[in-house]
């Protein structure tokens, strides 16, 4: 009776075989196997799931610069993306700090003032007291981490909710930028120094422009079939070699695309260039080390995180650093850009086109979804509508408003994916 019993318990516990078996395998493992077939299936999959990841974004902006271009045919022109592209790297790179604080579900409202205290130590440090312009900039970016280190450490010890010791930071180094500004408000940076030269140096070599693309290409189709050896050697389903070489296709030809438009006009640009490494190396962090996966576990699951050994208190801290940490990047590029530090830096809607781009981008204010490329298009997006409205001699309340009602879009589609997913027992 005894075997009887534990011969009963076992079948109970293993897995049903024939059919049943089959319903339960899931057939998403063998997607990459299936090739473009598979991703298809995936695609209609994910859509109805609520999983739209960039998708909405993507075609927003693809219609934007349809529209702007249907009215002006300048948009579309060498120059303007040239600059547009100059114009996104400040608010930027502030956003993509921004994502991190995100993926926890909380918020930084003084990233804005962060990066405006940075952009003054910056330059008093340089013009005021003769500091050599990398020494400057390395000790505006360990301002910007130190004040992430403060905001952290209430958020993450002393429990003070994120909304309000930022807040708080907000307000507080708003008075400490004037402060170190001093009376003058305003401090103006040598036009040929090394800070003014971060926005207006172009590569215009044709070589640099191609070169980069091709580099991108290249280290993409490396990338690929190396993490498809590693798949095939663990026993996980990898891509077809058809599927690498036509997402390889698809980069090359959008790589190659934007180094002709550069090359038209004065060539490949330094602050762009700096931008996409910081978001590509920000990107490999989030999705490719410990650090990023233990990132989306806490803005997951905070309780499963903690007990998956997480140290939670560590990693809320960290983010908060690299928020402030990137606010004084885009500081010092906000400074750059006008080629002094003032009041005005970090201030007005700085803060406001940061969080903006990175929620439109696609990372969900519920946190545990998104990724560093959010901020790059949602930076697009933005930038578009203000440079198409430029053109067109819209006023700037005009902007707001679009770009506002464009904002209130990403949050409605966010959460209407979350309850597809939920619909669907996917969140």
């Amino acid at each position: 009776m005894a075997e009887s019993r534990g011969r009963h318990r076992a079948d109970e516990t293993a897995p049903p075989a024939g059919p049943a078996a089959e319903a339960q395998f899931d057939p998403r493992v063998l997607v990459r196997e299936r090739g473009l077939a598979g991703y298809a299936e995936e695609f209609k999959r994910k859509v109805r799931g609520g999983e739209l990841g960039s998708l909405p974004v993507v075609i927003g902006l693809v219609l934007i610069w349809v529209i702007f271009q249907s009215m002006n045919s300048q948009f579309l022109s060498p120059q303007n993306l040239s600059n547009l592209s100059i114009d996104i790297v400040a608010t930027g790179l502030i956003s993509v700090g921004i994502v991190f604080v995100l993926l926890l579900g909380e918020i930084d409202l003084a990233a804005g003032a962060v990066s405006g205290t940075s952009a003054a130590v910056l330059a008093v440090l340089h013009v005021n007291n003769g500091w050599n312009p990398v020494a400057a900039i390395a000790a505006a970016v360990a301002t910007g981490m130190l004040l992430g280190l403060v905001h952290g450490a209430f958020f993450a010890a002393v429990g003070v909710p994120s909304f309000v010791v930022t807040l708080a930071g907000m307000l507080g180094w708003t008075g400490l930028q004037l402060w170190v500004l001093g009376p003058s408000g305003t401090i103006n940076l040598p036009y040929e120094g090394l800070v003014a030269s971060l926005t207006s140096t172009y590569f215009n070599q044709v070589i640099a422009a191609y070169g980069l693309a091709a580099l991108v290409t290249a280290v993409f189709f490396a990338a690929s079939v190396t993490g498809n050896a590693r798949r095939r050697a663990a026993g996980i389903p990898s891509r077809t070699m058809a599927d690498i070489v036509l997402r390889t296709a698809l980069l090359a030809l959008g790589s190659f695309a934007v180094a002709y438009v550069l090359n038209q006009y004065k060539g490949l640009p330094l602050a762009l260039l700096i931008f996409l490494l910081v978001v590509a190396a920000a990107d490999f962090v989030q999705r490719r080390t410990r650090y990023g996966r233990n990132v989306f576990a806490v803005g997951g699951n905070i309780e499963a995180a903690r007990r998956a050994g997480v140290n939670v208190a560590a990693i809320r801290v960290s983010v908060f650093m690299i928020s402030g940490a990137m606010a004084a990047v885009g500081g010092v590029f906000a400074a750059s850009r006008i080629a002094s530090a003032s009041q005005a830096t970090g201030q007005s809607n700085v803060l406001m086109m940061a969080i903006a781009a990175a929620v439109i981008g696609g990372t969900s204010l519920f946190g545990g979804r998104g990724t560093a490329y959010s901020a790059l298009l949602g930076m697009l997006v933005i930038q578009s509508i203000a440079s198409g409205m430029a053109l067109q001699g819209v006023s700037s309340s005009i902007q707001f408003m679009v770009t506002g009602a464009v904002l209130l879009a990403a949050v409605v589609i966010d959460s209407l994916s979350r309850r597809s997913q939920k619909a669907s027992g996917r969140a």
